[in-house]
């Protein structure tokens, strides 16, 4: 058990990147000519282009790059928290 423990914030980080790379919003918006300045595309930008586009099935890609990006967001503060956890519980 104190094994699993010492492991699970590389494990939610690897669960975490894998996410981040499933996240093609960058490629998305190139291959509809939309200039972006980094390969990190904001939630609010997603969220801009899922109102403004009627092309529905770039609309699902969209929508689907957003919940990747939540998801990853989401697997990272759990490895950062796990982390303190694990932190604490070995050295108190």
């Amino acid at each position: 058990m104190q094994a699993f423990l010492l492991f699970l914030p590389l494990l939610f980080f690897v669960i975490a990147v894998s996410f981040r790379l499933l996240d093609n919003s960058t490629l998305l918006f190139l291959q509809k000519d939309i200039l972006v300045n980094s390969s990190n595309v904001s939630k609010e930008l997603l969220k801009e282009q899922i109102q403004k586009s009627e092309d529905k099935v770039f609309t699902g890609k969209l929508k689907r790059a957003l919940v990747f990006k939540n998801l990853h967001q989401g697997f990272l503060l759990l490895a950062v928290a796990s982390l303190i956890f694990n932190t604490l519980y070995y050295f108190l």
